[in-house]
This record gives structure tokens, sequence and C-alpha cells, in this order.
């Protein structure tokens, strides 16, 4: 008797816990991430699986922060981290969404003891919104993952590559991120050279055409560059769109003129930073571009309509990364009676600040001499970056801050490594 009643009983769990079993026995969908041996970052990796890769839960021992999956079939078994498929519990049904139906596996082959078939029929195509025939869905999982450009440096200021995954650890807040993938793969680069027109840089413009065409003379078949003259905020001028063409680029120098007005850098920025974040964006991890804006100025703004602090909020929510080159000599040094900081002060804080916050790097030149070197300089920093990216274990999507801080591991023989990156982002709303 009880046989009997034992298909009806285990139907009607599977009717009543359907989240469970989806949960147990369902393939996923994952984020970008590597398939492990053992449950640890430093452990061997068996497959690395992109963004869309199917694998199955398998049973296994319990790591928290891991699962046990298999993949080809359950012919490769290994651990993922669990932030990389955002496991759903049984009461968060709602954000499971089923997407697709595996296809049916192959039909066993044929033996000689097999009875033909003496009259097949053709099987019915089966409609396109017909139920899966199968207990086992392919679930899409809502994941993050934030990619960030770094840059590691030993002690003496020099790029220092060929890091492996387990060099780097990534903070958010304060807490250790699970890191999915380190590339040190070169990507297309997209620069903008800005260049401050006004009076104050005069004597400087001709050693800053030459510098902007050692830039550019560096870029690869991929690579494409803009130029964006300023002074005031009713004169921010494309001077040339982004374009691959070298020699378009070097002309659009050439014809930089100077012109008197107050310096609206902060407006300057604030356009071009939102022109090169548009330009071919892209959500596939594939399509990555490093973007750069170079920005020449003496950092002394006086006619900005946008402040500070709308700059920084776009400059979080976007991938631009700034190299500020500062002429700051020829300011004043005498402080001010209200704040007690001089303009040649404030214009240092301010280009520092917008090289820090983004991950890029601020010069101050002592003559117009030096402006080769840098050049050359950040041409190769923009070549010798990794692309770290982490799942974040904080998915609130609240709109607040996230700080971010990127460590790596020093040397063989002990010598100080340091990675730098942007300082942080702003997590997205719903």
């Amino acid at each position: 008797m009880r046989l009997k009643y034992f298909p009806i009983v285990f139907l009607s769990a599977f009717v009543f816990a359907p989240a469970v079993f989806a949960q147990k026995q369902a393939e996923i969908v994952v984020l970008s991430t590597y398939l492990r041996k053992e449950p640890d970052y430093k452990s061997e990796k068996l497959r690395t699986l992109e963004k869309g890769a199917r694998v199955a839960f398998e049973k296994g021992r319990k790591v928290t922060g891991w699962t046990y999956v298999s993949t080809d079939g359950g012919a490769l078994k290994g651990w993922i981290l669990d932030i990389t498929f955002k496991a759903v519990a049984a009461n968060e049904t709602a954000a499971v969404k089923p997407i697709s139906t595996p296809p049916n596996p192959p039909a066993a082959a044929k033996t000689a003891a097999d009875p033909p078939n003496p009259s097949p029929n053709p099987s019915p195509t089966p409609a396109a919104d017909a139920p899966p025939e199968n207990d086992s869905e392919v679930l899409q999982i809502e994941t993050e993952e934030v990619s960030l450009n770094v840059r590691v440096v030993n002690a003496a200021n020099r790029p220092v590559g060929n890091l492996r995954e387990s060099a780097f650890r990534v903070f958010e807040d304060g807490v250790l991120q699970p890191v999915t993938s380190v590339s040190t793969a070169e990507v297309p680069v997209f620069n903008a050279l800005v260049i401050d027109n006004s009076r104050s840089l005069r004597t400087q413009l001709s050693k800053v055409i030459e510098a902007g065409k050692i830039i550019t003379a560096a870029n690869k078949p991929l690579d494409e560059s803009t130029v964006v003259r300023f002074v005031s905020s009713d004169k921010i001028e494309v001077v040339q769109n982004f374009t691959s063409k070298k020699a378009l680029v070097d002309n659009a120098l050439d014809n930089l003129f100077v012109e008197g007005g107050q310096t609206a850098i902060v407006d300057a920025v604030y356009r071009t930073a939102e022109m090169i974040e548009k330009y071919q964006n892209s959500q596939k991890k594939e399509d990555i571009k490093l973007r750069a804006l170079i920005l020449v100025t003496d950092g002394d703004d006086r006619g900005s309509r946008t402040d500070e602090k709308q700059l920084f909020e776009l400059l979080r929510n976007s991938y631009v990364q700034i190299y500020a080159i500062g002429f700051t000599d020829g300011l004043s040094d005498a402080k001010d009676t209200e704040t007690g900081v001089s303009r040649r002060e404030k214009a240092r804080a301010f280009l520092t600040r917008l090289a820090a916050e983004t991950g890029g790097k601020v010069y101050f030149p002592e003559s117009p001499d030096a402006l080769a070197k840098i050049a050359a300089e950040i041409s190769g920093e923009l070549r010798t970056q990794y692309v770290v990216s982490y799942a974040p274990t904080n998915n609130a999507r609240d709109g607040g801050f996230r700080q971010i801080r990127v460590e790596v591991t020093d040397g063989a023989a002990g010598e100080k490594r340091t990675a730098i990156t942007r300082t942080g982002r702003n997590a997205g709303k719903p």
C-alpha cells in the first residue's frame, strides 16, 4: 500500500516546494569566474567559466562562501564562489527567473538487442511556449560585477607586471571582496586631450602640442583620440571627435590657439568625461575599453557653472581615468583671508583629487621641457594596467558611495608594491 502512495507524496513535495528543488537541482547561469579544484582562492583553476556558462549543483561538503558544481554533463566538478551566481533562498523565489530550457539529452544508441520500431511516427514539433519536459530549469540570477583599471608600481614608482590573480585583494567599504578575474590583456584606449587655451598657458602651448602628439603617436590601431580646447564655459570646443587617424588629431593640435576668458576647468572636465563615458559604451566585458582624460591646465578654475560636487559625482559613476598636468607655479601663493588657502594650493589640491579619485596620476612640471617625458610616461602607463573584476558582496541598490581599496602582495624579496585605482563607486539604484 505504501508503494502506491509514494509517488503521490513525491509529486506533492515537488509541487509545494519548487523553489527548494530548483535551488538544489537546476542549472544556473553564472557570473564570469573560475571553477576551482578546492574551495579556496589559491586552489588550482580547473576552468574559466564565462558569464552565461551552465553548471549544475552537486552534492558535496558544505563550505561557507562556496558551492560544489559540475559542468560538461557532470564530467568536470569543482567549486565556485557563491557570490558569482547569487544563490537564491527558498523565501526569495521572486529573484529566480526561468529563461530557457536545456536541450533534451541525446537518445541512447541502439544496440543489436534493441527491437526495431515497425512503424516509427514523427515527433510533433513542440510549441514555442511549451513547458520544459524535465524538472531542470536554467536560471538567470541578477548579479553585478565591477571592473577596475589597476596600476601597480614599485617603490621607485615603476610599473610592475606579470602578477597573478592571487596577488590582488579588493576591499569595498573595508570588506574583502571575491575577485572573479584578473586580466593583463591589452585593451583599446580611448583618450581625450583636454587643453587649457587661456592666456595663462600661452608660453607653454607649443610644448603642450608636442606632448599631445607624443601620446597619440603611441596609439595602436584600435585606439582613438579626441581633442578638446577650453577657456570659459561658453568656449569649450571639441576640435576633433574621436578618431583612430593620427593625422587628424595632430592637425587639431596644431590649430589650437590662446584667447582670453575666465578658465572653466570643472565644466570642461565634466563635459568631456561625460562624452568619453558615453562613446561606444557597452556592458559586455569583452568590449571593455580604457578611457582616459589627459588634462593640461594651470588648475585655477574661475568661471565654471558646474560645481566640484557634481563633477566628482559624475566621475564616481564612470570609468574615466584622469591624468592631470598642472602648471601651477604662476599662481599666487598668497593665503586667502577667508579660507587660508592660496590659489596655487587650491589648484594643486583639485588636480590631485581628480587623479586620485579616478585612479590616474597628477604631474606638476617645473618647466614645459618636462612635457615630452611626461607624455611618454602616460602612454606607457596606459599600456601596463590590470583589469581586476570582483562581485560586490553588498548588493543593496541604494545609490550610496562604496569605498574601494586594492592591495597587492609584496615581491619575493620583500620589495614594496602599491596598487593604484579609483577610490570608490556609486552603487546603482533600482
